[in-house]
């Protein structure tokens, strides 16, 4: 019997509670008649100074979790368990928890402690041993209160222990400080001195009420209360509250919405409302509406309006100056065009006589009188003439110059175009990429971009569009930072993806090259964000390139245009790592492949991503079929014998010497093998995996054969190494579509 370690004082351990189920349900019956109350509600709200909007989503996740996994460790809820439900929400002057079904008792625990064997805790004679002293000594009990109990050892001496659990007040006054201070933010602030706790915000109050009572919390010099604070400006500042009911209402009269959904659907409501009254419609902006939901407690929304000749401007930038600097949203007609309407979200419940609304247009008229005037000066130069200026503008410190960066992308791009010409890509274009790659990094240094930093390269693309470049260069311009995310489109044309292409791959090797690469926590350079572009790139537009040619290329231009800086084999192919690695994740996560085929497709190369991913789907394909998947299953295992007879045999060649197939199971496979094997050589000339992988799987039948009635191990070593150098040749012969052994070969034939 093993021993059983019961909750201690601290809360969590483990072993079995004396309460049964039965008397878990004599329990609920007391409950109801008002014997004994055994769970409650607990409230947990963190009042502080106005939270970043873009902060607190996560926080309030983190609030849940935290709350989740110390309530389960000090057995105040039942782990997963149905009836206990925590729910976090948050707004920008409070976090709020709310946790139903909450133990007001920790259950008393059995503790059972195993110690010395029972003939040596006790002599000849029956008396205890220093052995049996010593542990009843460190369990605090005397001899005479151990017990006897069968282990796998044999009979051995047990102390046995009611373990008395605490109220959930008391162990919550440890928790709750812990749960605050465990709250992951990027950044903290010191508010009661440098050796204090630290929070996003200085924290103003708590609340921590259990079935309506106070549980004492305190935190940086805050103390717990039953008191929470309303609309900083409209609500009061004092409000008694006695649990999560009148929580949430008396917030609501004191003008905050605590919930992100009540107050999300509210904004929501609201603008369609008002834009639909001149029947216009809200441009979409969803991440905007992230923002303004966590920027207010209480919002509505108001219409204004602006001078209609700013609607000479460019879309992208009269969005931009509204989103950007004021969190406004455009308004469009019913054919998408904008109008001279924005629509703004304010902290009040209204602005009945207008003052609000003449306000943010007197704000967003001067915005876009700056955005005009950095339209005409900015346009005073063409475009091209901006790239001497580059050179004075730092990239990395190591790596130097966005101007150095310009020429590398130039160098790379119109390699990638004349790769892709010479395949056939009639799109491709050298001359278009370089003139692209020239302008792509030039409207950094324009005033424009300086003061909207988020339109870098669109402002490029529009400057170049208005001076007379030609579609294809100014799009490409315009697109080259696309795609930000996996959700992005991208870019319109063959050039835009080799620029955008161009400027990824030189980020990721130059920061390769000089050490800057991604961490856990921190990635300056986007360099996960550039490698998933450039497989979202290659994979959706189909374009051939060979990934370990195009770093490598990126290493040589680097090289040439900074000396002093090189990107050897071995940081080629931590970029090469990196970039299969996200490869692997597009793959598992977009297309719904499983990681051991994408694994058996990458192991027969992963060079062509294109090529690779047609192998991907091809084996999902065919891999649960009848005989694929037994076949899988030996592949498995020949690669396993192989491994355990590394050097043995020609196996990497192939070489199989005729003479020494004696078993007319081992002459059959060869011969199956060598016809399945050109056939299959064909099919896969022609790119037909499909078709490849069903002709592989008839050698299923021959490889049956083989092992059940030969003995590969065989005690003469050159039959041995023979039989051996047979399945070498087969297994190097039948994975180059994929890797079966790569598979979970078991699971298959479990499935089959």
């Amino acid at each position: 019997m093993k021993a059983r370690t019961g909750k201690t004082k601290g809360g969590r351990a483990r072993g079995k509670s004396p309460t049964s189920k039965s008397q878990q349900s004599i329990e609920k019956k007391g409950e109801k008649k008002g014997e004994t109350k055994i769970f409650g509600e607990f409230l947990f709200e963190i009042g502080c100074e106005e939270i970043p909007a873009g902060m607190i989503q996560k926080a309030t996740q983190d609030l849940k979790v935290l709350l989740e996994k110390h309530f389960v460790a000090a057995g105040l809820v039942g782990k997963g368990s149905s009836d206990t439900f925590i729910d976090s929400c948050g707004a920008p002057r409070r976090l709020v928890a709310i946790a139903r079904k909450v133990r007001l008792r920790q259950e008393d625990v059995t503790r059972e402690v195993v110690g010395p064997p029972k003939s040596v805790a006790f002599d000849n004679v029956g008396e205890p041993t220093r052995a049996a002293m010593s542990f009843a000594e460190k369990q605090g009990i005397p001899v005479s209160q151990l017990l006897t109990v069968s282990t796998p050892r044999g009979e051995c001496l047990a102390a046995r222990q009611t373990v008395i659990g605490q109220p959930a007040a008391q162990v919550l006054q440890g928790i709750l400080p812990e749960v605050i201070r465990e709250i992951s933010w990027p950044r903290s602030m010191y508010w009661t001195g440098a050796k204090g706790p630290r929070f996003i915000r200085p924290i103003r109050w708590i609340v921590a009420l259990l079935d309506g009572k106070l549980v004492p919390v305190s935190f940086a010099d805050v103390h717990s209360g039953s008191h929470t604070s309303g609309h900083r400006f409209l609500g009061e500042k004092e409000i008694q509250v006695t649990g999560p009911l009148d929580f949430e209402a008396k917030l609501k009269r004191n003008f905050v919405l605590f919930r992100p959904e009540v107050r999300r659907k509210k904004i929501e409501t609201e603008l369609r409302s008002l834009a639909s009254r001149k029947n216009l419609k809200v441009h979409e902006d969803s991440g905007l509406l992230d923002i303004v939901t966590y920027l207010n407690e209480y919002p509505s929304a108001i219409m204004g309006d602006f001078d209609r000749a700013f609607l000479d401007l460019p879309d992208e930038i009269l969005i931009t100056v509204m989103r950007g600097h004021q969190k406004y949203f455009a308004v469009e007609n019913r054919d998408g065009e904008l109008v001279s309407n924005f629509l703004a979200v304010i902290n009040l419940p209204a602005d009945p006589k207008g003052f609000i609304r003449k306000g943010h247009e007197r704000v967003i008229r001067a915005r876009f009188a700056d955005a005009q005037f950095f339209w005409e000066a900015d346009q005073k130069i063409p475009l091209a003439e901006y790239l001497p200026k580059l050179s004075s503008v730092t990239y990395e410190r190591r790596l130097g110059t966005y101007g150095a960066k310009v020429e590398r992308m130039r160098s790379l791009s119109r390699w990638l175009a004349e790769q892709w010409f010479s395949s056939g890509v009639t799109q491709a274009n050298v001359s278009g990429a370089d003139r692209a790659a020239e302008l792509a990094k030039c409207d950094l240094v324009t005033e424009m971009v300086r003061e909207f930093t988020e339109l870098q390269g669109i402002v490029g693309g529009l400057y170049a569009r208005e001076q007379g470049e030609p579609d294809e260069i100014w799009q490409a311009v315009y697109d080259h930072y696309k795609p930000a995310g996996l959700d992005d489109p991208l870019p319109r044309n063959l050039t835009g993806c080799a620029i955008a292409l161009a400027d990824k791959l030189d980020s990721l090797v130059a920061c390769f090259a000089v050490g800057a690469i991604p961490t856990g926590s921190s990635d300056p350079f986007a360099l996960r964000r550039a490698a998933l572009g450039i497989i979202k790139i290659i994979l959706e537009r189909k374009v051939p390139l060979s990934l370990s040619a195009a770093v490598s290329a990126a290493a040589k231009f680097l090289r040439e245009h900074k000396p002093n800086i090189e990107a050897p084999e071995q940081v080629q192919s931590q970029v090469l790592e990196f970039l299969l690695e996200r490869a692997r994740y597009v793959l598992k996560e977009q297309r719904g492949f499983a990681y051991d085929e994408i694994n058996a497709a990458f192991a027969a190369g992963s060079d062509d991503l294109v090529d690779a991913t047609e192998r991907v789907g091809a084996l999902q394909a065919i891999r649960n079929t009848r005989n694929f998947s037994p076949l899988a299953a030996s592949f498995k295992r020949i690669r396993n014998i192989l491994e355990k007879s590394a050097g043995e045999g020609d196996r990497l060649q192939g070489v199989v010497n005729q003479e020494l197939l004696r078993e007319p199971a081992e002459l059959q496979l060869q011969m199956v093998a060598q016809k399945v094997g050109e056939e299959v050589s064909r099919r896969k000339r022609e790119k037909k995996y499909r078709a490849a992988l069903e002709k592989i799987s008839e050698l299923r039948p021959a490889v049956d054969f083989f092992f059940d009635k030969v003995l590969v191990m065989a005690e003469d070593e050159n039959v041995r190494r023979n039989r051996i150098a047979l399945l070498g040749g087969l297994l190097k012969e039948f994975s180059t579509i994929a890797d079966f052994s790569e598979l979970g070969a078991e699971e298959f034939q479990a499935r089959n």
